[in-house]
């Protein structure tokens, strides 16, 4: 009887194929292991080439997303998250850890319909000065100041205007001497004395004082509070694979304790991550000549690690004073709600 039954199922296609799909529910009870077998030949994930994204960094060292099933068809570095947005309006990226300007641009403006499903830190950016030029705020106004800055809508050109209010400046006596480049190219005008400030991201802004810049202003104290970048997925991932969002979320979350209880280890592994030798082919072309043989060292990146909180919690107050004020700058339209984009359901 038992020889009977065997030969039945391996000759009988159509019992056989119900069989196999008996086996196959029976071990994944939940039927999140297929889901993630599915989705993994679809994925694409985004990290910017920064320290904003210790966590997923630290994750992508210890293997944690795999360990949870996360496997993704691609993953990609990107200099800026403007560009990391312009990418997520491609359709090539469905999971990014991006700064939050960015991505309500992407939302706002490209008609990404993405969620924001938790944060990843707080504050990172700073305004670095020559300080033989410049010992006060004021002195940004000064003719023939020359200041890097990203392009209109990047966080530290919101940044700048920020500055601009907080400090009562002047953006007519401003504007003449700032200069639009991304990070990487500011680092390299201020190693060739061709800045006289700059305002950057977190790690090129603790690299600039490595340079001989001092740090004048941190985004601490221009903006309290301040949202910096935060985990987005595509809106159609949260309907599809739910079960994928909530991994996402975990190992983001334990990523986050082990970056605020290890500091220092963090810095080795994001020394390795980002030193353009491990890792020149995740970045476009035109940045590796200037990045070339350019390493970052740990204790740069602990110094510029101290000027973040990491953390996964998302303010709803916050983020909406941060479209407030990006609509008052004319970089995106009004009526937009924080809950727009925002699904922190998963977040513990």
């Amino acid at each position: 009887m038992r020889r009977y039954m065997i030969r039945f199922f391996v000759n009988s296609k159509k019992y056989g194929t119900l069989f196999l799909l008996l086996v196959v529910c029976l071990s994944c009870p939940n039927g999140f292991c297929g889901e993630r077998h599915e989705a993994k030949n679809t994925i694409g994930m985004a990290v910017e080439f920064m320290d904003h994204a210790a966590a997923a960094y630290v994750a992508l060292d210890k293997g944690w997303f795999k360990r949870e099933g996360l496997h993704f068809l691609s993953y990609k570095n990107y200099v800026t998250g403007m560009a990391l947005s312009s990418a997520l309006a491609r359709g090539d990226i469905q999971v990014a850890y991006i700064c939050l300007i960015p991505a309500i641009n992407a939302y706002a403006n490209a008609k990404v319909s993405l969620k924001v499903i938790a944060g990843t830190h707080w504050y990172g950016y700073g305004l670095v000065v020559n300080p033989e030029k410049i010992q006060r705020i004021k002195d940004l106004e000064k003719p023939g100041i020359r200041i890097g800055c990203v392009r209109e809508g990047g966080p530290v050109d919101v940044l700048l205007h920020k500055t601009m209010d907080t400090f009562g400046l002047e953006m007519s006596r401003i504007a003449k001497g700032v200069q639009r480049m991304p990070p990487p190219t500011d680092l390299l005008a201020i190693r060739m004395g061709r800045l006289d400030a700059a305002f950057a991201p977190e790690q090129w802004a603790s690299m600039a004082e490595d340079c001989g810049f001092k740090m004048l202003l941190t985004a601490q104290e221009v903006w309290p509070g301040m949202q910096g970048s935060v985990l987005v997925v595509k809106e159609d991932l949260i309907r599809k694979y739910p079960g994928m969002v909530e991994a996402l979320v975990k190992v983001t979350e334990k990523a986050t304790a082990w970056v605020n209880q290890h500091p220092r280890q963090t810095s080795r592994i994001l020394s390795r991550q980002l030193s353009v030798q491990g890792e020149k082919h995740l970045l476009p072309g035109k940045f590796r000549g200037i990045m070339r043989g350019l390493a970052i060292p740990p204790r740069t990146l602990l110094r510029s690690m101290s000027r973040m909180q990491y953390r996964n919690d998302v303010d709803p107050c916050m983020v909406q004073k941060t479209i407030d004020y990006m609509a008052k700058l004319g970089y995106i339209e009004r009526g937009l709600k924080a809950e727009d984009i925002l699904d922190l359901r998963f977040v513990k």
